[in-house]
């Protein structure tokens, strides 16, 4: 392996050797009116949210948000022809034998958009980027193989459901980010140019392996460290780490950890327990005032009976996102 490319695949991130501190929730919004439920991705677009549901193939929604409980709007996609990003056979088949048991044949895990308002979500089954323009057709971005291959090269993109799981585009519209889900996780990058979209020495920012502890109140165990969704702001990458119950802030030209925030003293109060043992939040954006993150509930209840997705408003840390750790 390339030197340069051993250098970005390390075992662990930094020990947080004091409790991290906790963000504040706001509000809590159940969502209607999601045909799949499940909702697995967030974007923010010119004031409007967009949403996503890994088991509706063929539906983007937006969200009324004038109401306590939100209404999601689905608008219905004509999906084109899927291209070969270079996943494994074998990973592809298992994602269609899912998709006839659980719906989603192309598994939806996360959206977001450019200042023009046109939405990019990404296909955890084939590893590839749907964009839906404000106005015209649907179509899949033409992204260099390498973005496959070099990820699966280095010990990302090696099991079934645990692919990409989230997605940040730039404000022109001209670079995009992936999160590869888990064992190992990481992040990507690739850049649109002349020639189209290419990446630069490598497509890989960043490849992280090891374990997080779960929250006693979802049995203590150890498992493998996990993004489950990003955000682009103000020039940072922030991460969803969903088995930890955090959102942490990296440079966007390494991945490097720099600071994180936990959310898990609200989201494991007792009436918002499931019973599923593992974390359940897949949708995150970051802004100036806070961070909406999303809950995929795999259609399961709550301790206080809700059976609906959730969305969380927190409000930013004491002195802003930026602030220095």
């Amino acid at each position: 392996m390339r030197g340069g490319l051993a250098a970005l695949l390390l075992v662990a991130t930094p020990v947080f050797a004091a409790p991290l501190p906790e963000l504040k929730l706001l509000s809590e919004h159940p969502v209607d009116d999601m045909i799949g439920g499940n909702l697995s991705g967030l974007a923010s677009c010119n004031g409007v949210l967009w949403t996503v549901s890994d088991r509706d193939d063929t539906l983007l929604y937006s969200l009324d948000t004038s109401a306590t409980v939100w209404k999601a709007r689905a608008q219905v996609l004509d999906i084109p022809p899927i291209p070969d990003s270079g996943l494994s056979p074998t990973l592809r088949a298992m994602a269609k034998a899912s998709a006839l048991v659980r719906g989603g044949d192309l598994d939806f895990e996360g959206v977001s958009c450019d200042a023009a308002g046109n939405r990019y979500l990404v296909s955890e089954a084939y590893a590839t980027v749907l964009k839906v323009p404000v106005n015209g057709a649907p179509s899949w971005l033409e992204l260099p193989k390498k973005v496959v291959q070099e990820a699966q090269s280095a010990g990302m993109l090696q099991h079934f459901n645990a692919i990409f799981e989230g997605i940040a585009v730039s404000p022109a519209g001209d670079r995009l980010w992936l999160a590869a889900e888990r064992e190992k996780r990481g992040l990507l990058t690739a850049h649109l140019g002349k020639d189209g979209w290419a990446c630069d020495a490598s497509c890989i920012l960043r490849v992280e392996s090891g374990t997080d502890v779960l929250p006693p109140q979802l049995g203590g165990k150890s498992v493998a460290k996990d993004f489950s969704d990003i955000s682009l702001y103000k020039g940072k990458l922030f991460t969803l780490e969903r088995a930890a119950y955090r959102i942490c802030r990296r440079t966007l030209e390494t991945g490097q950890l720099e600071t994180c925030w936990s959310f898990a003293k609200e989201a494991l109060q007792p009436n918002r327990l499931y019973d599923q043992k593992y974390g359940l939040t897949e949708a995150l954006i970051v802004d100036d005032k806070g961070a909406w993150v999303g809950t995929d509930n795999n259609f399961g209840v709550r301790a206080d009976g809700e059976k609906r997705p959730i969305v969380w408003r927190f409000a930013a840390p004491e002195g802003g996102w930026s602030a220095k750790p």
